[in-house]
């Protein structure tokens, strides 16, 4: 019973209610309350002057009018109650339980008379402090207002109810707590004095006894007081009028008021509407019960959160975690990757001073022999050598030509780290909103940690998140054209993983991936950007070589078993852009006649470079180079190779064309012209060579110029 608390309380004074009188509006106040806020209503504002005007409402200063209505009679739903009429409402103020009550702008009444029977100013008005009604009194005043005698009763029961326990009424000393009451001799009974002064036999075992909280209501259910007439103080409630929805009385319908009303008798429509509040509280019972259940579900909902939120924390923790490790384990890769031009650098800049020095030595022996030989004053003799030791001394002058004293690499390390994209992605990491209700799927997520570049190719990898439940049937994976344009479709299929070939290099991708089922398609997963290789970086391919070419240094290095040609490629193949690579010759027997250029993945690899229609190739010896494709021999060039040249390739796929050079010299005129398809890098050799290959290099410089000025 403690929840109807606040419906026994006075909304002005806070406490239960004292006399409660009912307002037309419904709602209640306790007398004393109401006379408490009465308002003296200018004398214009009667219903005298206003029917004789025929004026309406006249202005007031207002506060908190927004909080506040104005209700007259046409627009409240509320005729005239007993002569009263809507009047204009006044500055309030809130009263001690929160509601907005009217100030009283009158003494109190005298403290000898009752509230009820003190004399109600002229053109007084009340408003209620709920729903904020005004009503001008009429000359009865409030005993207009019929008393609420049901409040009454409810609040006597609920206030007896929260009394303290009952004790016996015949213990001596300390009374015991009660266990019976006795209905008929009104006397509440423990049980020691219930079986010495209440025995059950004789002639009080006809009397019934209850339990106490049952007898003390019975016992305080004095016989009611019965509700007067408002208009007849004498005569007593005995009918109910239907249409004016109040209890009339006998004389009401003498003098005509309720004469063409329709009547019913006060005892019918007592259980009537007994009945229908019964109904209806059948109603207002289900929905007490759904909001209990309600409320269990929300307690199980607030656990559920804190399950859920400890289980997304850990799959954060778990994803971020791997975002750590998979970029601790790229920084090892990429340290590898230092390391391993560190050592290349090294190793090609201690071949160069090796290399050097021997031939330092041998031009300094021959100096000092030619010093020696000078000396001599046989003349005959000197002649018969001088010859021969100019020749020696000429030639050992032409092999310290240019690039001779050149370093074959630089001090600088020619990589750059672009990590850019990775922070953009980190600064773009956020939370994915999914409704588990929803039919589609949610947005797949982009594994970081395996999504990679390599040359001119993307391989990205993906996933539902975790806490996804709506299953997918398969998967869009879309890229732009790498300058910003339209995104098309790469990819469609169940896989969560796929590698896309055949991108340009130096270009920048964006990617993105979305679910599909029979429903419909999922949002798209964030962008992801790639950036791929600004320059090839390759090595030769065992897979498609000869079987007697012989693979070293990471298969950066070939040579081969047989005296015969064959033919190994790159592993990457080219169909677009500007891209250069070397071979320098590591080891030149007897003046074979390697070859090098591009070939098709399909070219023949037990004949020399450029017999078929599959390669475009220049095969050079010690003195001359030539040019040749399906097994034509052009542009006889002369200047050949010797261990430790440098053959460059330039195949430039913007221009359609191959060139070489030999030791950064353009050897003769561009090689082929009109190249279109797709290339890979080639080398025909045999036995007597051995050559290195050297791939990331940046396009030469003079070319670059060259074809700027074109």
């Amino acid at each position: 019973m403690e929840e109807m608390e606040e419906e026994l309380k006075c909304p002005v004074c806070g406490s239960f209610y004292r006399e409660p009188i009912i307002l037309p509006c419904s709602h209640n106040l306790c007398q004393a309350c109401a006379r408490n806020i009465l308002v003296q209503t200018p004398e214009s504002e009667s219903p005298q002057s206003r029917r004789a005007s025929g004026s309406g409402v006249s202005d007031y200063d207002y506060l908190d009018l927004d909080k506040m209505s104005l209700y007259s009679e046409a627009d409240s739903g509320y005729g005239s109650y007993g002569g009263f009429a809507s009047a204009p409402t006044t500055p309030c103020q809130k009263s001690p339980n929160g509601v907005r009550v009217f100030p009283p702008a009158m003494p109190p009444p005298a403290a000898h008379l009752s509230p009820a029977l003190a004399p109600v100013p002229r053109n007084s008005c009340i408003t209620c402090p709920q729903c904020h009604r005004s009503l001008i009194l009429d000359d009865r005043g409030l005993r207009g207002f019929p008393k609420n005698r049901v409040l009454e009763g409810v609040i006597d029961r609920y206030q007896q109810s929260k009394a303290a326990a009952l004790k016996c009424q015949l213990c001596e000393k300390a009374p015991k707590e009660a266990t019976v009451m006795c209905e008929q001799c009104d006397v509440f009974y423990c049980d020691p004095c219930r079986l010495r002064c209440h025995p059950p036999r004789g002639p009080l075992a006809k009397h019934r006894l209850v339990p106490p909280a049952q007898g003390r209501v019975s016992r305080r259910l004095s016989p009611r007081k019965v509700s007067t007439c408002t208009d007849h103080e004498l005569e007593n409630h005995s009918m109910y009028c239907v249409q004016c929805k109040m209890p009339v009385c006998y004389q009401c319908l003498e003098e005509g008021k309720h004469s063409s009303h329709e009547v019913k008798a006060l005892g019918a429509m007592w259980k009537l509407h007994k009945s229908q509040l019964s109904q209806a509280l059948n109603g207002l019972s289900d929905r007490a019960k759904e909001a209990k259940e309600f409320l269990v579900q929300l307690r199980n909902m607030v656990q559920q959160i804190q399950e859920n939120s400890v289980e997304f924390e850990a799959c954060l923790v778990a994803q971020c975690d791997a975002l750590i490790d998979a970029l601790n384990r790229r920084k090892a890769q990429l340290l590898a990757r230092v390391n391993k031009e560190h050592e290349h650098k090294l190793k090609v800049v201690r071949d160069q001073i090796s290399h050097c020095t021997v031939k330092l030595r041998q031009t300094t022996g021959l100096m000092e022999y030619c010093l020696e030989v000078i000396k001599e004053n046989d003349p005959s003799g000197f002649l018969q050598i001088s010859d021969a030791l100019i020749r020696r001394v000429h030639l050992t002058e032409d092999q310290w030509g240019k690039g001779t004293l050149t370093p074959r690499m630089t001090t600088d390390f020619d990589l750059s780290l672009d990590n850019s994209p990775l922070l953009q992605s980190i600064h773009q990491l956020d939370f994915v909103q999914m409704k588990a209700s929803s039919p589609v799927p949610a947005a797949p997520i982009l594994q970081l940690e395996e999504c990679c570049t390599h040359n001119n190719s993307a391989t990205l990898s993906w996933k539902q998140p975790p806490l996804s439940t709506v299953p997918a049937e398969g998967y869009i994976l879309e890229l732009d054209d790498g300058s910003g344009g339209q995104f098309r479709e790469v990819y469609v299929g169940k896989e969560t993983m796929c590698t896309v070939d055949g991108l340009h290099f130096n270009s920048t991708y964006n990617a993105r991936v979305k679910a599909f089922n029979k429903t419909g398609v999922s949002q798209y997963s964030k962008t992801l950007v790639l950036q791929t290789s600004e320059v090839a970086w390759f090595a030769f391919d065992p897979g498609s070589a000869h079987s007697d070419i012989i693979f070293s240094n990471d298969n950066l290095t070939v040579t081969c078993s047989s005296y015969d040609d064959r033919v190994v490629l790159g592993k990457t193949g080219f169909s677009k852009g500007v891209h250069y690579w070397e071979i320098t010759v590591d080891r030149y027997d007897n003046h074979p006649d390697p070859a090098f250029g591009v070939a098709r993945m399909d070219v023949m690899k037990d004949v020399m470079l450029g017999k078929d229609d599959k390669a475009w190739a220049m095969y050079v010896d010690n003195n001359r180079s030539w040019f040749m494709h399906n097994n034509s021999h052009t542009n006889r060039t002369e200047g050949g190779i010797g261990k430790g040249a440098t053959i460059g390739v330039l195949l430039d796929l913007n221009r359609k064309t191959l060139t070489f050079f030999v030791n950064d010299e353009q050897q003769g005129p561009i090689a082929f012209e009109n190249m279109e398809g797709l290339f890979f890098p080639a080398v025909s050799l045999n036995r007597n060579v051995q050559v290195t290959l050297h791939t990331g290099l940046p396009v030469p410089d003079f070319y670059s110029s060259r074809s700027s000025i074109a």
